[in-house]
């Protein structure tokens, strides 16, 4: 409700397999469109996308209210250049009262709602002929610059203020009973080694060790059914936790613990988003990424594009996000005396698949910090990648640059969590002779 967008890079509307039921209220959307129709292959084949859903009071650049088989979708009082079969009425025109929403809220509880109902106001007087007075004050009121809606929510705390009056608040302190009451010492669950014996706390690590996946994946019914057994804590979903989406961690220590795993050993992903799964290694047109995302360690730059489409990688800063989960993994793990196996880098990038190259952050192409690799890129027979011994140089000093301050930041960011086993590749398949004792941390 009541959402402006200005030059977005794609539309707004529905973007789910016949998504139905849906409000738009007051959307503008300047520079793109609000679409309510067939997404075709897009959006991983989403097909019919919007269904019996509803515009009322909407602003584009181009507004598709389309009419999908067995269902409708409707506009009411729409600016815009049009298209679809939906059912259009007052269109060029504003319809009463300003928002469905709030009239739907006071009609579900039967009373007035109009001094909750929080609307930018646009004035009422849009005749071409107003009487002089009221063309003089609209004359008037033209000079004047407009509100946005930037300027409209910061102002909320004017409309509606909220005291900040503590007198008469009772204030209540909590003295500790000493020791800890909640996190047990890091000693009783610490990772050692004894005796050859691999120990949490004073006894043998024993149980099962699970890999996190590393590409895959969905978001409808069957394809999160398939992942009920795939663990993540970097895989993210916009809105939608559990399994197969953005993993509650809790829920993951628990599942590991009911089915005696001991050890996730994990590794970031080949590829951020879904549609690397098809293998191409073709750039991508767009930035139109795909759900679920495994999100990876490094920040994207804000600046020029990507072979995904999305921004370039700056190897110099760091994804909050996904540092931030592996941490609080960690430090869960360590409490229940469970093992994060972390491996720094993951050798499927640079010796395998041409396409497990084709959107890797040390990628010349994906970052902005020149790390020198050929462009374009040399494949092997147009299809294999064969540039772990270009990755692993010690004498490229850019290179040997980066991969010290990334071990460095990685071991800064993690040496606190007493169950920690930290490795520095993944599926190591050479060459990296001494490789690890050429960085000092």
């Amino acid at each position: 409700m009541q959402c402006v967008s200005e030059r977005p890079y794609s539309f707004s509307g529905t973007i789910g397999r016949w998504a139905s039921g849906i409000l738009f209220d007051i959307m503008e959307v300047d520079g793109n469109a609000i679409r309510l129709g067939n997404r075709g292959q897009d959006g991983r084949g989403a097909g019919w996308s919007g269904a019996n859903s509803f515009l009322w009071n909407c602003t584009a650049s181009l507004i598709e209210c389309d009419k999908p088989p067995t269902a409708q979708n409707w506009s009411y009082g729409s600016w815009s250049e049009f298209a679809g079969k939906g059912f259009w009425a007052e269109s060029n025109n504003h319809v009463s009262p300003r928002s469905f929403y709030y009239l739907q809220l006071a009609q579900r509880l039967g009373k007035d709602v109009s001094q909750r109902a929080a609307v930018l106001d646009i004035g009422q007087e849009a005749s071409s002929s107003p009487t002089v007075a009221v063309a003089q004050e609209l004359t008037a009121e033209a000079s004047k610059p407009k509100v946005t809606m930037y300027e409209w929510i910061n102002q909320a705390a004017k409309r509606n203020p909220i005291s900040t009056d503590a007198k008469g608040i009772k204030a209540e302190i909590v003295k500790g009973s000493g020791g800890w009451s909640v996190y047990p010492p890091l000693s009783a669950t610490g990772l050692q080694i004894h005796n050859g014996w691999l120990m949490l706390g004073q006894k043998v690590a024993v149980g099962k060790r699970q890999s996190v996946p590393w590409w895959t994946g969905g978001v409808e019914a069957k394809a999160l059914e398939q992942a009920r057994d795939k663990l993540s804590v970097t895989r993210f979903v916009p809105g939608r936790v559990g399994a197969g989406l953005t993993d509650e961690l809790d829920q993951v220590i628990d599942t590991m613990k009911s089915r005696n795993i001991v050890a996730l050993e994990h590794n970031y992903a080949l590829w951020y988003d879904r549609r690397r799964d098809d293998h191409e290694r073709i750039r991508r047109m767009t930035g139109e990424v795909w759900p679920p995302f495994y999100e990876l360690p490094f920040a994207r730059s804000g600046k020029d594009t990507a072979w995904d489409g999305l921004s370039k990688y700056d190897l110099t800063k760091y994804n909050a996000w996904y540092w931030t989960r592996l941490r609080d993994f960690a430090l869960l793990a360590s409490l229940n005396k469970l093992v994060l196996i972390h491996q720094n880098y993951f050798q499927h990038n640079i010796i395998e698949a041409g396409a497990h190259y084709a959107d890797f952050p040390w990628r010349s192409a994906n970052n902005i910090n020149n790390t020198g690799f050929n462009e374009p890129v040399n494949y092997a027979g147009d299809k294999r990648i064969f540039y772990a011994e270009q990755f692993y140089d010690l004498s490229n000093p850019v290179r040997k640059k980066y991969t010290s301050y990334t071990l460095k930041s990685a071991w800064i960011i993690l040496r606190t969590h007493p169950t920690l086993f930290s490795s520095p590749v993944r599926s190591l398949q050479g060459p990296c002779i001494l490789w690890s004792s050429g960085y000092k941390l």
